[in-house]
């Protein structure tokens, strides 16, 4: 029996980053923006660099390249430099989180402090998505997300200019 739950506003932070910590397989990212966000003490990249070390296949989806600070924790961890796959596509701006290919996030929370719930109740952003395992959601999601990685869009994409590093 498949569940759907609704998530909002520091939910995301309770109930999406935990599970991407405990995926098995894969964990599959796609946000507009993405910031130097920590879970408890944990910067966010720490936990995705154990993800790599276990041999978990990490991708990420963002639409632009991420500020100073990001970038500067983000050379923290050299396995993400090795081992995350990683693109840029300006027109993303779907987020969707996909685990393990049983379970997806897709709502509109982006990776940041302020989206993904982990700032105060005064200053993040009023969110909201669902977290589920239904498979006519996960495998959309996951076709869509696929969709992107793949370049399916850029050979007629009208955006190109913008686009620093083309996927195809």
């Amino acid at each position: 029996m498949s569940s759907i739950k609704y998530i909002q506003n520091e939910q995301h932070f309770k109930d999406v980053l935990s599970k991407a910590a405990t995926v098995k397989e894969s964990l599959w990212i796609g946000t507009a923006d993405i910031k130097d966000l920590y879970v408890g003490d944990e910067p966010f990249l720490s936990v995705i660099a154990a993800l790599l070390k276990k041999g978990i296949d990490v991708r990420l989806i963002h639409a632009k390249e991420p500020g100073p600070i990001f970038r500067e924790e983000f050379d923290r961890y050299p396995i993400l430099i090795k081992k995350l796959q990683r693109q840029l596509c300006p027109r993303v701006h779907f987020k969707i989180m996909v685990f393990d290919y049983r379970e997806a996030y897709v709502g509109s929370a982006n990776l940041t402090g302020a989206g993904i719930g982990a700032k105060g109740a005064n200053k993040r952003n009023f969110e909201a998505g669902i977290l589920t395992d239904d498979y006519n959601i996960v495998d959309p999601a996951c076709n869509q997300f696929d969709d992107v990685w793949t370049g399916k869009f850029c050979a007629n994409c009208l955006r190109k200019n913008l686009c620093g590093s083309p996927i195809k």
